[in-house]
Parts: C-alpha cells; structure tokens; sequence
C-alpha cells in the first residue's frame, strides 16, 4: 500500500508538532511538507502531489481558504482537512465551497485526525451530516448551487450518457437541493451507511473529490438541473 503523502499547514509549532506526530504515528503516512508561506505551499503541492492537507482555518499571516483554492487547482484530486479556532458558520461555508473533506475543531483528537486522514485519503467525505441540517447555512448552500446552476446554463454541455446509475443521480439531484445524508436517506427509505456508499461510488466514477465538484460535473453535463422550490 502506497503513503499518504500529507502537507501541513499551521503557524503554532506546538499544535504543528502534536499533528506531526500523529501523521509518524500512524505508519502509513509521508509527511512531505510544512509551511505557512503561499509561495511555498503551492511549490509543495506542485512537486509533492499530496493526497491530503491539513490546514489551520486560522491562520493570521494569510487567507488558508484561498491557498488551498491555488493547490486544488495544481492537485485536484487532493483532499482538504480544515480545522478550526472554534466552531464558525461562516468559515464552514466558505469551506464548503472550496471543496473541504473535513472540518474540525481544534480540540480534534490523535485517533480522530488518524482516522479523517485515512477516509479523506480514499474519497470520503466527511462533513458533518448536522452541517447541512443547520437552516442558515443549508439555506446558503443551496442558494450557492443555484447560483451556479444560472451560471453553468448557457455552456453546459448535454450528454446523454452518465456513468452514473438512476440511483445516483437521485441522490446527487437531493445534494444539490442542500440535503444532508440523513435527509436523503429518509426521503429514499434507504439507510445513512446506503447514501455514504453512493456517494463515495459518485466519486470514483466522477473521479472528483467532493460533493460540490461532483454537483457541478452534473450540472455541467445536464445530468441534473437545479430548480427553484
């Protein structure tokens, strides 16, 4: 089994440290960088190809959001873990928006950080089911879709061919309304762990690495389309 190759980007050396040695902990990872510096992190994430970073949302020295915005554009594939000073609804949301796997607050423990780093490695995602449950924000996420959708509909390109099955569109089409797992779980009458297993097989098959990207892969393509409620 292939290294999770892992940058780091958080300006308190104790705080960095504690995930460095998590990261050495857990055996399987590599370590390939660590930094604060925009220059150097989108270096990093040139020549490393990391799968995974981990990044202070609260960085004082430059804007995290928009540094790990430059590094997908380099590594698309590459999952974000963001973690936060304190819980923070719009943080969240602009997380969200650049395609966060996860999102923790800094009380987050070693084998919690172990195990997002694993699941985030593979695909998944890890955002909260509550994140969406909140009404402000699931009300600014679906909002954002539709602004998209208004923006994607003079170029979207029609394919009559979708690598996904009914079932998965379904469920994307329900994502793209600002509906948690649990929300689609219960309007399909299936199980939470059936939604979390469509959607990782969305992501593979759309070889994109969060729910956002994968709406707008489907929007784009005229899969789905986003309608007013």
């Amino acid at each position: 089994m292939e290294n999770i190759r892992v940058i780091v980007i958080e300006e308190q050396p104790l705080f960095r440290c504690g995930i460095r040695s998590t990261l050495e902990h857990m055996g399987e990872c590599q370590l390939i960088g660590e930094s604060t510096d925009p220059i150097d992190t989108l270096e990093l994430a040139r020549t490393g190809n990391p799968d995974v970073v981990i990044i202070d949302a609260g960085l004082t020295s430059t804007d995290a959001l928009e540094i790990v915005r430059q590094m997908r554009h380099l590594v698309p594939h590459m999952a974000i873990i963001v973690l936060t000073p304190s819980e923070d609804e719009e943080r969240l949301f602009q997380s969200i928006k650049v395609g966060a796997a996860a999102y923790y607050t800094r009380n987050i423990t070693p084998v919690e950080l172990e195990d997002a780093v694993r699941k985030v490695s593979r695909g998944e995602y890890l955002i909260n089911d509550d994140v969406l449950s909140k009404p402000q924000l699931a009300s600014r996420v679906l909002k954002s879709f539709r602004e998209l959708a208004v923006e994607e509909e003079e170029s979207a390109t029609k394919d009559l061919y979708s690598p996904l099955s009914t079932r998965e569109v379904e469920i994307l089409d329900y994502i793209a309304r600002g509906n948690s797992n649990k929300e689609i779980a219960k309007s399909l009458k299936i199980s939470d762990q059936t939604v979390k297993n469509h959607i990782t097989s969305i992501l593979k098959k759309l070889s994109v690495n969060d729910r956002t990207a994968a709406v707008v892969h489907a929007l784009r393509h005229g899969w789905i389309k986003m309608l007013d409620s």
